[in-house]
């Protein structure tokens, strides 16, 4: 039997037949779409450290396979994934290429107060599991709006995500311009030093400037600081090319001031998410009157205990073993979101909240700090 409406437009048979079978089709569509989303954006992992290479004398890269021998689900050359260690988290970047899928590398530097990049470096070997978050980020190229000429100004371990995007341009013969300023106390720090070096005299697309702040005897490169003329003296003028940046927190405010010199706009300036602020009192919204040292009290579910004023609530939630969903840690991601039911908390410029977070009390917890006493949901 045809049916009434099959010809009153072309190509409405086909439709009809198309919803006749889906009406007859019993198969479960959302458990095939879970599937498939868990397989491109799994919520954990458990990977398992395949190799250790030892960088520098501070630095090393842990190589992080599926422990069912599996290819690890894809990423974007920029993105990290989050290191769940020692009752806490933290999102490390990704620096292998994205053109291969067998593993994913993080490289971590030792730094003073490191906590879990200093237990991984002292405690994780060839064999050990370890849980992660799947790939994720904002801090990744994009096609539309980045250009194919692009500069990216790293410090320290800062460079892990540089090395993922320079490899994908080799990897996939990319058609991009990539300018590497990477600044490091001593050449001896410097990481990677070997492949960049040697892909910059091999491929003309890559560009690669060390500028050592403590130089030794014999260094002929570019010595001091990420100024405005040395950005300036190596990469000449910008001319609106995005300009990634990625490195010690310290090194934040010192780039845009010195970006800003060369009048390069702010929309072309691309800042990986990389902590909470180590001092959140020198913001310049922090209540003056408050002793950042006094401690408050936080109520959670009936819950309540102490901490410091100038400790991120996240930080203190899990010291409490209260662990919210957590990834970025720098007020980004917004999984660690909650609700202030009572009290003041300050949130640090980081947060990247939604327009109606400050109306119904929303903040990150990893960049909120506690003012009074705080009573909050999550």
């Amino acid at each position: 039997m045809v049916h009434p409406i099959a010809h009153r437009f072309a190509g409405a048979r086909e439709i009809l037949d198309e919803i006749d079978a889906r009406t007859r089709d019993t198969r479960d569509h959302g458990a095939e779409t879970r599937t498939i989303i868990n397989t491109y954006h799994p919520k954990r992992l458990r990977l398992s450290v395949s190799e250790v290479i030892n960088e520098t004398l501070t630095a090393k890269t842990f190589r992080l396979v599926m422990s069912d021998e599996m290819g690890v689900p894809p990423f974007l050359a920029g993105q990290y994934i989050n290191v769940f260690a020692d009752g806490t988290s933290r999102p490390y970047a990704i620096s292998s290429s994205p053109a291969q899928q067998n593993y994913y590398d993080l490289t971590l530097r030792r730094v003073p107060s490191g906590r879990i990049s200093n237990w991984l470096l002292d405690n994780v070997r060839v064999g050990q599991s370890l849980d992660t978050t799947g790939p994720m980020g904002t801090f990744h190229y994009n096609p539309l709006f980045h250009g194919a000429d692009v500069v990216f100004l790293a410090g320290g371990s800062g460079v892990a995500p540089a090395m993922s995007m320079i490899r994908e341009i080799v990897d996939r013969n990319l058609d991009r311009s990539f300018h590497l300023i990477y600044g490091s106390r001593r050449a001896a720090d410097v990481i990677f030093r070997a492949e960049l070096d040697e892909v910059a005299a091999k491929d003309a697309r890559i560009t690669v400037d060390h500028v050592i702040a403590e130089p030794e005897a014999g260094w002929t490169g570019t010595s001091g600081f990420m100024t405005a003329e040395t950005i300036e003296s190596l990469v000449g003028d910008l001319d609106k090319r995005m300009v990634y940046v990625c490195g010690p927190q310290a090194m934040y405010p010192y780039v845009l001031e010195q970006l800003k010199l060369l009048a390069h706009p702010r929309k072309r300036i691309r800042f990986e998410a990389n902590g909470a602020p180590g001092d959140p009192t020198v913001q310049p919204n922090w209540p003056s009157a408050v002793d950042p040292t006094e401690t408050v009290t936080v109520t959670v579910a009936g819950t309540s205990f102490q901490t410091l004023r100038n400790r991120p609530l996240l930080d203190a939630l899990e010291d409490n073993q209260i662990r919210p969903e957590a990834a970025c840690r720098s007020g980004e991601c917004s999984l660690c979101r909650i609700r202030i039911v009572k009290g003041e908390v300050f949130t640090a410029d980081e947060a990247k909240l939604r327009l109606s977070d400050t109306r119904f009390g929303y903040t990150h917890s990893c960049v909120a700090y506690p003012i009074t006493d705080v009573e909050i949901g999550i």
